[in-house]
């Protein structure tokens, strides 16, 4: 276990799920700046990520405190591009956005890149 936890109940989470196609150096690059970006938002609490070989679906979940901050990810310049530039790297896509209703479990199985003052100890 890495330690880490959410210490405070996330209230929405953002997840994208996605077809991998052709993911160029480019993608990745943008993708890179994207994930970094959304984790210096304030109000924005974790994220992990999920891949099927078997079926190359790819998800990536985003955990915030409130609409606020996950607005910010949305509006952001690096991500409108990328949106419109889906076609060239991915297939389908589906995007969710679920208003977070409880958290139960070990809180720290598959979540990654918490801010600083955001990691407990994982038991």
């Amino acid at each position: 276990m890495n330690g880490t936890s959410l210490t405070q109940k996330p209230q929405y989470s953002s997840t994208f799920i996605f077809e991998t196609a052709n993911l160029t150096e480019e993608f990745h690059r943008i993708d890179s700046e994207i994930a970094t970006r959304a984790r210096e938002i304030p109000g924005f609490l974790g994220e992990e990520a999920w891949h099927n070989e078997a079926t190359g679906l790819h998800a990536e979940v985003y955990y915030w405190t409130d609409m606020d901050a996950l607005k910010q990810l949305i509006t952001m310049d690096t991500h409108q591009l990328a949106k419109s530039r889906y076609d060239e790297w991915l297939g389908e896509y589906r995007v969710v956005i679920s208003e977070v209703q409880a958290v139960y479990g070990n809180p720290a199985i598959g979540l990654e890149h918490q801010p600083k003052g955001n990691q407990g100890s994982g038991s």
